[in-house]
């Protein structure tokens, strides 16, 4: 029996990406910034957030539209390189 494939993303997309961090003032207009250089255009409809019950974290919801695997992987990666953020789904 084969091994079933992953399934493909088909370029461009819209493309759902959840930022979590350390709460501060700034953290949302931060990932917005990031995001922005490589997804320009959000607008306010694009952006959610969530703070932790303990409000230690709060998590960015933002909806861009994806060009390509490139595209992503840079975006997260400086995303993660920031150190202000813990994860990137």
């Amino acid at each position: 029996m084969s091994e079933p494939k992953a399934p493909t993303i088909e370029f461009p997309c819209d493309y759902p990406i959840k930022v979590i961090g350390d709460s501060a003032p700034d953290f949302v207009q931060f990932v917005v910034e990031v995001v922005e250089q490589y997804a320009p255009g959000l607008s306010e409809k694009d952006v959610s957030v969530r703070e932790s019950s303990g409000g230690r974290f709060s998590s960015v919801n933002l909806t861009i539209v994806a060009t390509g695997e490139p595209q992503l992987k840079a975006l997260f990666e400086e995303l993660k390189a920031s150190g202000r953020v813990h994860m990137v789904l």
